[in-house]
């Protein structure tokens, strides 16, 4: 009943403090410099790969978890410029939201201006293709990418991590397509498997239909699996023994139920908070606000940091301001997050809801021409921005300021069709900047059908998601280039499945 209200308008118990002492915690000088490499946990702080804590102090971009496709803004200026900015008001991450529509064969992005030379070098780009030259600018500057799993279709978001036409298999196939594309660019520190579940969603009930923990547990393995360097993010549900709050914003039951994964020191869990343009809570209305908020938050997800248990991110915060009791909550809200001058990364972990200004009832730091900061909006967050990172972006064809890279496109097309069987081809295509030495395209399909031969490829097929690699002579393909490969089915009537292809 919350995030639905977040529409774009665009686009078609308190816990008591432990005491950790000094040992092994830096100040806010020595994190200067921190930030390179892969990140890990150790209790309640992240740790790049030297061992100094890290703070994320983002921003959220949203776009590709709509039906253009693509981050937003793109209409008005060069993406390049976007990122540049958010570096320059120290904001050291950026959260980039997504559905599994942009893993769709032929996921092509709209609305991005091309005139005077704006957005040139994604031209021609499918939508996982505008994501790489993304996340390698981003990088470049010093800026780390979580990627957030925000829909499974751009029609809206799930209160479940899965729907009838997106199924579970749909979600955890494309959540590992990612972690295995960006694998080796360290610049995407983890992905958010799921944002803002909510009812019928639970935590530690044991059922596997509903428990998002225990999807949660499923889904952060399998990516692991594929990539154990990143981290996972892991939002909170709605409602916890009757305890309800904002969607994916209640942690009660981590206490009794921590996600466990099979790579440790991986898990950050993520709460969301927001203020009365959003929706009302009872607690906007208690008498002591906004004195009453710490105690409110401890509850629901802070106690997690201050226990020790684990770090914790608030993954999305925001509000138009225009209220007096919004103002209250935001002032609030930054205090609680810890002031970088005073406890430097040993802080909670914020990405704020939006860079975007067409976020229906909260705005975004940019006002409505994508140029102008909204400096008092931006200046509430001032104490709790962080140091920024040191470049990690893929250097490259020195010509080339995105980087060279390896990236490829499937379309999956079906030949004939006898009810009994089938035949169908896939095209794959060089979409990246540099020439491909092999590629291995992967889908699912929603029902039983099984590869009966295939030609031009080897494959590998477990229950119904099938992987199929490249053969010895049609591995590499030049920039714009393409090869093809053909197989037989059964039973027919399969339809076409979403299609991704990893390149390398």
């Amino acid at each position: 009943m919350f995030r639905s209200l977040r529409r774009a308008l665009c686009a078609v118990a308190a816990a008591l403090l432990v005491p950790l002492g000094t040992a092994g915690l830096q100040t806010a000088d020595a994190a200067e410099a921190a930030g390179a490499g892969y990140w890990h946990t150790s209790g309640r702080q992240i740790l790049d790969a030297s061992g100094q804590p890290v703070r994320i102090a983002g921003i959220n971009w949203f776009g590709f978890e709509t039906s253009n496709q693509v981050v937003h803004g793109l209409w008005s200026r060069d993406y390049k410029s976007m990122i540049d900015q958010m570096k320059s008001l120290g904001y050291n991450t950026l959260r980039i939201p997504y559905s599994d529509d942009i893993f769709k064969s032929g996921a092509v992005p709209n609305s991005i201006d091309f005139s005077s030379g704006k957005n040139a070098d994604l031209q021609g780009r499918d939508s996982l293709g505008v994501l790489d030259r993304l996340v390698s600018y981003a990088g470049q500057d010093g800026l780390k990418v979580i990627l957030d799993r925000h829909r499974p279709d751009s029609g809206g978001q799930s209160a479940l991590w899965y729907t009838a036409a997106v199924p579970e298999s749909t979600w955890i196939a494309n959540l590992k397509a990612l972690a295995t594309r960006y694998k080796g660019q360290d610049t995407v520190v983890g992905i958010d498997l799921h944002n803002e579940p909510h009812d019928p969603a639970c935590w530690g009930c044991g059922d596997t239909a509903t428990d998002w923990r225990l999807a949660a547990q499923r889904a952060g393995n399998a990516v692991l699996s594929v990539n154990p360097d990143l981290l996972i993010f892991v939002e909170g549900v709605q409602t916890v023994n009757g305890v309800s709050g904002w969607w994916g914003g209640n942690l009660m039951g981590v206490a009794q139920y921590p996600v466990q994964l099979n790579v440790a020191n991986r898990v950050v869990y993520s709460a969301h908070d927001y203020a009365t343009s959003v929706a009302q809570q009872s607690w906007f209305s208690d008498p002591s606000f906004p004195a009453n908020m710490p105690g409110i938050w401890d509850k629901y997800w802070g106690y997690i940091f201050k226990q020790n248990i684990a770090p914790v991110w608030v993954g999305e915060f925001g509000t138009t301001l225009q209220s007096t009791v919004d103002q209250k909550w935001l002032a609030a809200l930054v205090s609680y997050l810890r002031p970088t001058s005073t406890y430097g990364a040993d802080s909670f972990h914020w990405t704020f809801w939006s860079w975007n200004p067409n976020s229906g009832d909260t705005g975004g730091i940019l006002k409505d021409d994508w140029q102008t900061v909204d400096t008092v909006k931006d200046g509430y967050l001032a104490s709790v921005k962080a140091p920024g990172f040191p470049s990690s972006g893929d250097p490259g064809d020195p010509g080339d300021p995105g980087g060279s890279t390896a990236a490829c496109t499937a379309a999956y097309t079906v030949s004939s069709d006898w009810g009994g069987g089938f035949n169908a081809e896939v095209k794959v295509t060089n979409s990246g900047s540099t020439a491909l030495s092999s590629w291995k395209v992967t889908w699912t399909w929603p029902g039983s059908q099984k590869v009966t031969s295939m030609w031009n490829a080897s494959y590998t097929q477990t229950g119904s998601t099938v992987t199929a690699t490249n053969a010895s002579h049609n591995g590499a393909i030049a920039v714009g280039g393409s090869a093809s490969f053909g197989f037989g089915g059964a039973p027919g009537g399969g339809g076409v499945p979403s299609v991704t292809c990893a390149a390398a």
